[in-house]
């Protein structure tokens, strides 16, 4: 049986990903805000996905094959997967910052004419 050698971006990217699943779990267990369950489940599932292409890079080689593509693509994936999940996550939370901030003006301002209708 032979050792298993790992690069240093295989050992990178499963860090990095347990990282993120420890915190997405976190935040879900203290029941943080805004998530839920989909959402924890899609950073597993992402996560987890990145995980295992570092770890089993020839899983893209028959990824490739069952596609149509010939030739190893791991470096491809493995960028345009984390680059888009990135991107999304940035995005949600940008989205989710913003609707904060509109219900947080709606009261105000609902607070301010609750006075002047008493009146």
């Amino acid at each position: 049986m032979q050792p298993i050698s790992l690069q240093f971006y295989q050992i990178a990217v499963v860090g990095i990903a347990l990282f993120m699943i420890y915190a997405g779990t976190q935040k879900f267990l203290r029941r943080g805000e805004g998530q839920s369950f989909l959402k924890l489940a899609v950073r597993i599932l992402v996560w987890g996905g990145m995980a295992t292409v570092a770890l089993f890079p020839e899983f893209t080689n028959i990824l490739a094959k069952f596609i149509g593509l010939e030739g190893n693509i791991n470096a491809v994936i493995l960028i345009g997967f984390l680059l888009a999940f990135l991107m999304i996550f940035k995005i949600l939370s940008v989205i989710e910052r913003i609707e904060q901030d509109i219900s947080k003006l709606t009261r105000k301002e609902a607070l301010k004419q609750l006075p002047q209708e008493k009146k």
